[in-house]
């Protein structure tokens, strides 16, 4: 009799298209897909995050199965279940007999090395849902003394035609970020997220999770994500109808009691294999075509996509599981107790934790410029920093959120991702919000916090402006707050 291979479909990957699946055969292997504890609490992921995955799963082993497949499904709940990813493959193993194990490559060291170790024979097979391949990027970076996404962005433009008139981008610009820095008008009003029903299958996900995972930062209830396919689908086509005109004017604007603004909120489906970056983009394109959307943010999404989420996924694999092991700054600071409670006067911090407690979303200028940049001027040790990342944010799986937390807004690489430490005064907060005017502080007051882990640095970029500014202010004016910048 012959033994039926073991196909491994991971909560980040649940598409028909999958490599693994491609390669598998309906009339004989089996799909193993597995809920567990381990993967909930390595961190303690937001149970939000960690019911969108639970229930897009269960929907996803459904859909496999109405097409044929033989899907072994472990439940948490389930009372055999080892709570393990390996351990219940091995279960499954012993069960039916299989002896190897087929597995798109997981978006994690962690995972990668757990599978490799397994007691059996194990096919790891590149993930193909990228629209560059690991060996792809590793060409593109290996002669480059810097690894700058803007140039790796203009090559992605080329390869897939994406806002291209031949060789040339249209416009007569790769990039129309100057154009998306627009300061929030002082009436707005932001489209309503796309309402979904939930059903059974997530009300008993949702009722499952508050109750197992109740310890955990955040919360489950009100739940309104995608967990399938097509309702992911549905969020996007009212993205493109109803936000994505005004996306690049406010993308990086921030307003009180606006969580979601002109954002997309459909990077949790990208990375869960929900929806497919390219037919993505391929959307969002014929937008600026169609003349529903102008073409700076129309640019600027696709640049977020095929630039950026591709470059920091490339960075991931290229520098190795010590990645998140690099401390540049020697910064060793404790995460503050307020970025577990919003529990601050300091209104920007508050909105964008409270609102992450609520949502386990915030948009990219709250993580780089609000929570990423206090923890860079604090101090805070930028392991600390990516394990809440990590653990709060419902679209973060550690090869897109890593290279952002530790390269991009923690500088903790040195200068592989970012080609500056991205530090702002309140100038900028308030510039880009309307945080400031009902804050308890005042925001043009100076204040000593003592950046000390940043003064040596003066050979990178911006570094050596950033200690001149401090050499020239006027410290007798200037609150000190002293070396503990917990007490805001």
């Amino acid at each position: 009799m012959v033994k039926p291979n073991l196909i491994l479909v991971l909560g980040d990957q649940l598409t028909l298209d999958l490599a693994a699946i491609r390669q598998a055969d309906k009339s004989k292997d089996v799909i193993i897909m597995a809920e567990a504890d381990a993967e909930a609490e390595y961190v303690n992921h937001h149970p939000k995050k960690i019911a969108f995955i639970f229930s897009a799963m269960r929907h996803f082993a459904n859909t496999l199965r109405a097409s044929g497949w033989k899907v072994l499904y472990s439940k948490v709940d389930d009372p055999q279940n080892s709570q393990n990813i390996l351990g219940e493959i091995l279960r499954y193993a012993d069960e039916v007999g299989g002896n190897e194990l087929i597995v798109t490559k997981p978006g994690e060291w962690r995972l990668i090395e757990l599978l490799n170790d397994a007691p059996l024979e194990v096919k790891m097979i590149e993930d193909d849902r990228f629209i560059a391949s690991q060996v792809e990027f590793e060409n593109w970076a290996h002669d480059k003394k810097t690894l700058r996404m803007e140039f790796f962005y203009r090559e992605m433009r080329r390869k897939t035609g994406l806002l291209m008139d031949g060789d040339k981008p249209i416009g007569d610009k790769w990039n129309f970020d100057q154009e998306n820095r627009k300061s929030p008008p002082k009436k707005i009003i932001s489209p309503a997220p796309t309402e979904l029903n939930n059903d059974k299958i997530t009300e008993d996900v949702l009722a499952l999770v508050n109750a197992r995972y109740n310890s955990h930062f955040g919360d489950v209830y009100p739940f309104n994500y995608a967990v399938t396919s097509d309702e992911a689908n549905l969020a996007l086509d009212k993205f493109i109808k109803n936000s994505l005109p005004l996306f690049g004017d406010y993308q990086d604007a921030m307003m009180l009691d606006e969580p979601f603004l002109y954002h997309a909120l459909i990077s949790l489906y990208l990375n869960t294999g929900l929806l497919d970056p390219l037919e993505t983009c391929r959307k969002v394109e014929k937008a600026f075509i169609t003349g529903i959307a102008p073409l700076n943010a129309v640019e600027g999404f696709i640049r977020q996509i095929i630039g950026w989420r591709e470059y920091i996924r490339g960075i991931y694999f290229l520098k190795g599981p010590d990645y998140i092991n690099q401390n540049y700054l020697n910064a060793k600071a404790k995460l503050p107790s307020f970025y577990w409670s919003g529990d601050t006067k300091m209104q920007c911090i508050s909105q964008a934790v409270l609102q992450t407690k609520k949502y386990s979303y915030a948009h990219h200028i709250q993580r780089l410029m609000v929570t990423g940049n206090f923890a860079l001027l604090a101090d805070i040790d930028p392991k600390e920093v990516h394990r809440w990342y990590l653990s709060v944010y419902i679209d973060a799986f550690e090869w897109v959120e890593a290279p952002n937390t530790l390269g991009m807004s923690q500088f903790s690489d040195g200068g592989v991702v970012a080609s500056k430490p991205y530090i702002s005064s309140g100038a900028y907060i308030n510039r880009m919000s309307n945080y400031c005017k009902s804050c308890h502080y005042d925001v043009k007051e100076n204040w000593a916090i003592e950046p000390v882990h940043l003064m040596p640095y003066t050979g990178i970029s911006l570094l050596g402006i950033k200690k001149n500014f401090l050499q020239t202010l006027e410290w007798d004016k200037c609150t000190a707050i002293g070396k503990d910048r917990t007490q805001i």
